[in-house]
């Protein structure tokens, strides 16, 4: 097993060959910001006050989703750091032990999320039909939350293992079974009945049964032991707790985003939704890139090829440039049709144009800090990353959210906190890579 790590992770990896890890990736990162495209598409059909409270719920429910991201990219820094030491057993347990955690996690917050969704939505929407609408998405979304946790801990431990298309299979299922169902359930469509907002909380959550029972399986298939193991989970925990800080300073930054844009109406907070949706379909796309730099890198230190790994951290980098550059001169030329595929609403489709340009200026920031993001990642240097996020959140994105607030700048100073935020990310991965200090050999990083 070590000769083969080896050689999948040489130092004569190509473009071709980084690819091969890296489009299965994307297929699984792109396909759920698809779907939330489709629903978004959908449900904005239904007017502006329905489409700004799936905004409010599904800004909920990623709240919940995304600060538990540990289950995903802890896990694939751990268990490619084993595989490359020659030991897939120890990877493969690594999920086994991630999947325990998003279940029990998982279960407690889909509880104290349905519990507290009133106080919660009237604290962040401010306006109180927003707030209702959102509420009954959130309160049938939410209960998915385990199976969410579940999917993002498959997803870790088979990209450690260089697997990647394994989960492009199981997520892809899940999310075809939910597009189907959301414009049938939204509009009562071949004879079903007509739900509605609620239609879409519905359809979101039986794909997610499917994906999680295909995670679960590939557990199982495996044939080794499910127990839970305390002294494995307790080394994640202590990486999660530098992924769960940075995981809420991104939050913090878009939560305060969100209920910023609230107060300056719907059609505001709707064209916000349209925008960071479209957004986060670019940043995924770039991930995929970052994803198969973190599954790489951390096979080559567990393999203790410290000078491939610090060559490799370019070379991806190059490369996701040069695909930011491309998406970004696409998104500038789409500017009179791609906002109309999602709204036909004047007043939101007025807001969207305000901020179009600073989402492009966005892209190429993005190829940069996701790439580098993945190699820090790889190398489990998370403690660095938590820092230089917490930092660009309070020296950047929140105080220009704010005053935006405060002197009505609109989506306008929302949308150049984010290009802040993400500029100062930016340097600081820079000077990290260049350092070379996050490149340290082994199969677990001390």
């Amino acid at each position: 097993m070590s000769s083969q790590v080896s050689d999948e992770v040489a130092p004569g990896v190509t473009l071709r060959g980084f690819l091969t890890l890296a489009l299965p990736a994307l297929g699984v990162l792109a396909a759920e910001p698809l779907y939330l495209l489709l629903d978004v598409a959908v449900v904005g059909r239904l007017g502006a006050d329905a489409l700004a409270g799936l905004a409010m719920g599904a800004l909920v429910l990623g709240l919940v989703s995304t600060q538990l991201t540990f289950l995903s990219y802890g896990t694939t820094a751990r268990a490619a750091r084993m595989f490359g030491a020659g030991r897939r057993g120890d990877a493969v347990n690594e999920g086994v032990q991630a999947t325990w955690m998003a279940v029990v996690i998982g279960t407690v917050l889909a509880a104290a999320v349905f519990t507290t969704a009133s106080p919660l939505l009237s604290l962040l929407a401010g306006d109180g039909e927003i707030a209702a609408d959102a509420g009954q998405w959130l309160r049938i979304a939410i209960l998915g939350t385990p199976l969410i946790l579940i999917t993002l801990a498959g997803n870790g431990w088979m990209r450690g293992v260089q697997d990647t298309m394994r989960p492009l299979r199981c997520v892809l299922a899940g999310l075809a079974v939910s597009a189907v169902l959301c414009p049938v359930l939204v509009f009562g469509l071949l004879g079903a009945p007509e739900w509605g907002l609620a239609g879409s909380a519905v359809a979101n959550l039986v794909g997610q049964v499917l994906a999680a029972a295909l995670f679960i399986w590939a557990l199982v298939a495996e044939r080794q032991s499910l127990a839970p193991q305390w002294p494995v989970m307790r080394a994640q925990l202590s990486m999660a707790r530098d992924l769960v800080l940075r995981s809420l300073g991104f939050q913090a930054c878009f939560l305060s985003a969100a209920a910023v844009a609230a107060r300056f109406g719907a059609p505001a907070l709707a064209a916000h939704q349209v925008v960071l949706q479209l957004w986060n379909f670019i940043t995924l796309t770039l991930d995929s890139l970052a994803i198969a730099a973190q599954a790489m890198i951390g096979a080559a230190l567990g393999a203790a090829q410290v000078t491939h790994a610090r060559r490799l951290a370019w070379r991806i980098t190059g490369w996701s440039l040069g695909l930011a550059a491309a998406l970004a001169a696409a998104i500038a030329l789409l500017a009179p049709v791609l906002p109309k595929v999602f709204t036909d609403d004047g007043s939101v489709l007025a807001e969207i144009g305000s901020v179009w340009w600073l989402f492009a200026l966005l892209i190429p920031l993005g190829g940069v800090a996701f790439a580098l993001d993945g190699v820090l990642l790889g190398s489990g240097d998370v403690a660095f990353l938590r820092t230089a996020t917490l930092a660009s959140a309070v020296l950047g994105f929140l105080p220009l959210i704010w005053l935006s607030l405060m002197l009505g700048w609109g989506l306008t100073g929302i949308w150049w906190g984010l290009v802040l935020f993400m500029a100062l990310r930016v340097v600081a991965v820079l000077w990290r890579t260049a350092s070379g200090k996050w490149a340290v050999p082994g199969s677990v990083r001390a």
